[in-house]
Parts: structure tokens; C-alpha cells; sequence
């Protein structure tokens, strides 16, 4: 292990800090500053900041030209208070790092320190802290910042801790493991009118009553194959909260889930053909947010996360029961651009659940998560 128990320690207190002073998706400021200012500690030969926003990306050059070897974490925590008593908690009104986003960048950073020890003899290895991961923008703006280009991959890696699993044991496989989805808004609007004449109106109720039912019926909620479709309402509003007023306006807020990128295409064209047939009559609005492309895992970046997890003694599995999973990870934009691969590696089976109120990353995944990844870049890279 290239981490000695005080270099783990000093990592653990620097995951707690994180912890108290959680930033949302976008407004990660104050964590990639402070992220570069530890990374200036371990004498990167470049620092990229402001990648697709806060992103920052360390660079540790080899001594020989080479493949270019990425591993990415995340930057940003959840609007979500955290309820815990732990001492490290949360300081921030209605905001905690409630996915255990502050314990993958600290697991970076152990990276960086062992990196700073002993250069890739040949390539680069980058490290890379993304921003805004949890509501889908992240990878897609890093992609499409100019600065990406000159620091393009061939290879990436990622992890993600996961509560259910039993303490340290990783799941891996190749092919889909993350689903694609998207939130899409339906915005009805017609004509309010007196509540004792309707007539004088064009109401959106009808519409929204078929349209309820209408959406949730376009998804299977089968069996996770190409197959796969959910459609999850999770917001409908209907007029003013008023007995005098027929209404003029609607929105219908829907979650659309599918395993593939192809499947979903399909669904987004249901969904709107259903929208459009419904609310005739009707101003029609349909914007999309939240939006995660599926997330698969290439056979080649697969195959080298065994092998390290096998030279350091992870047990590990293809998650059978576990993956794919009904979740979504932007990770997956990753891909388009080298092999890449994400496995999970398991917080404990009676753990608190991720986004769950209480949640707290496990520091003792720390020097798994690290070691692991130090192996694959050795390996690679020399």
C-alpha cells in the first residue's frame, strides 16, 4: 500500500472538511479551490482549472510519451439537509454531501500524493474533479470546454461507493450499469375563466387528468434490457388554489428512465406525441432537464480494473442483482470519448443509503478506492 496510516489519517480529516462545506451542482467555487490548493502540495506538472465550469484537472506527466490514463470524481454535493449528529456534519443550511462526493475526491487526492511520489513512467495521468454531476450538466460541459482537448483521454476510470454491498467488495462488469434519464417538463396553457362559467375558458383539466395517467402508462417498468422503460410523475400543478377561478394553466413534471440512449429516444417521441394529441387546444411547452445519458462499461477499461483489484486483494463480482441499476451517473459521457469504466465498491449492507439524510461516506473506502486505482495506473502506465 502506498498510503502509510498517518498519510490516511491527514486524508480523512481532509474528507471531513469537505464534508462540513457542501457546494450544489454549479456553485462549487469554494471545493475546487480548495482542491487546487491541496493539489499544490503534490507538484502537479499542469493544473487545468474551470472546466466545464469549477471542474479542475491535475496533470502528473511520465517520463516517456504514452497513453493518456484519467480518473474522475465528483465536486458537488445534494439540497438536501443533513439530519446526522455526527461531528463533521454538514454546515450548511439545507445542503450535505449526501452521496459521498467529498470521499471520491479524497480518494483523488491519495492518488495525487502517490503520484507525487513516483511519476507514470511513461503517458499521464490526470485526475480529474467534475462539477455538476448530480443534476447531469457536468460531464457534458467539461467535454465541450476547449480545454479538454489537451488533456483527452485513453483511457478513464471511475468509482461510486454503494450501500447495499457488503464493506469493500466491488461490483464490475462491461456493458450498461447505469441508466439513461430525464426530467421533462409539460407546461399547459389556455384561458382562465369565472369558476361559474367554464365555458368562457380553455381549461388544461381534461388534459392534465388524461395526461397523468397517460405518462406513467408509456413505461414498462420491466425486467432492466434494452426493453426498459419508467415513467415517474413527481410534480402536477392545476391553476391558482382558488374557488372563484376556472383554470387557465398546467404543468406536469415527469422523470422518463430507460437502460439504452436508443430506447429513450423512443420514449421522448411517445411521450410528446401522447402530450400533443391530449392538448389540443392547448399552448403546449415541453423543456427537458436533468438529462443523463446511459452509462456502459467498456470490455478493455473493465479488464484492467480486475486486474488491479485482483493484484490488491479486492474481492470483487459482476454485481449480478445489482447492476445494471435503475439510477443514473453522467459518467457515462466519458465513454464517448476513450473506454472507460465505473465499478462500485461497497460501503457495508446495512449502511445509510445514498441521498438518505443521514448518510456519511465510509473513510475506511478511502485507501481501497485508492489502491485500486493506483495499481491500474501502475499498470498501465508503469
Amino acid at each position: 500500500m502506498f498510503l502509510i496510516d498517518r498519510e490516511l489519517e491527514i486524508l480523512t480529516a481532509f474528507r471531513r472538511d469537505l464534508h462540513r462545506r457542501p457546494e450544489v451542482s454549479g456553485e462549487e467555487r469554494e471545493t475546487a479551490e480548495t482542491i487546487v490548493t491541496a493539489l499544490a502540495e503534490t507538484k502537479p506538472d499542469a493544473v487545468i482549472t474551470g472546466l466545464g465550469g469549477h471542474g479542475v484537472a491535475a496533470v502528473y506527466e511520465g517520463r516517456e510519451p504514452g497513453p493518456t490514463l484519467m480518473v474522475r470524481a465528483e465536486l458537488d454535493g445534494l439540497p438536501i439537509e443533513e439530519i446526522s449528529e455526527i461531528a463533521h456534519r454538514s454546515q450548511v443550511t439545507g445542503k450535505g454531501h449526501l452521496c459521498g462526493h467529498d470521499g471520491h475526491m479524497t480518494i483523488l487526492m491519495a492518488l495525487a500524493k502517490g503520484l507525487a511520489q513516483k511519476r507514470p513512467a511513461r503517458g499521464r495521468a490526470i485526475l480529474m474533479f467534475q462539477p455538476a454531476e448530480e443534476n447531469g450538466a457536468g460531464a457534458a460541459a467539461v467535454l465541450a470546454d476547449p480545454k479538454f482537448v489537451e488533456i483527452r483521454p485513453d483511457l478513464v476510470f471511475s468509482l461510486h461507493n454503494f450501500p447495499g454491498l457488503s464493506f469493500g467488495h466491488a461490483a464490475l462488469r462491461s456493458g450498461p450499469v447505469n441508466c439513461a434519464s430525464r426530467g421533462m417538463r409539460i407546461s399547459l396553457s389556455g384561458k382562465t375563466a369565472h369558476a361559474s362559467t367554464p365555458e368562457d375558458g380553455v381549461a388544461p383539466t381534461f388534459a392534465m387528468a388524461t395526461l397523468l395517467p397517460g405518462l406513467t402508462a408509456l413505461g414498462n417498468n420491466g425486467p432492466l434490457d434494452d426493453d426498459y422503460t419508467l415513467v415517474t410523475v413527481t410534480h402536477a400543478r392545476l391553476g391558482e388554489a382558488a374557488f372563484g377561478i376556472s383554470p387557465g394553466y398546467a404543468e406536469i413534471w415527469a422523470t422518463l428512465r430507460t437502460l439504452t440512449d436508443e430506447r429513450m429516444a423512443d420514449l421522448v417521441a411517445r411521450a410528446e406525441a401522447l402530450v400533443a394529441g391530449e392538448a389540443a387546444g392547448l399552448k403546449v411547452q415541453i423543456g427537458y432537464e436533468d438529462v443523463f445519458h446511459q452509462c456502459s462499461n467498456a470490455e478493455r477499461a473493465v479488464t484492467a480494473l480486475e486486474r488491479a483489484m485482483d493484484e490488491e486483494g479486492v474481492s470483487h463480482d459482476r454485481g449480478e442483482g445489482v447492476l445494471p441499476m435503475k439510477g443514473s451517473e453522467d459518467f457515462g459521457l466519458f465513454g464517448r470519448v476513450a473506454p472507460s469504466a465505473m465499478f462500485f465498491l461497497g460501503a457495508g449492507e446495512n449502511h445509510a443509503r445514498l441521498h438518505n439524510p443521514d448518510y456519511d461516506f465510509p473513510d475506511g473506502l478511502i485507501g481501497i478506492g485508492a489502491k485500486v486505482f493506483m495499481r491500474a495506473i501502475r499498470n498501465e502506465l508503469g
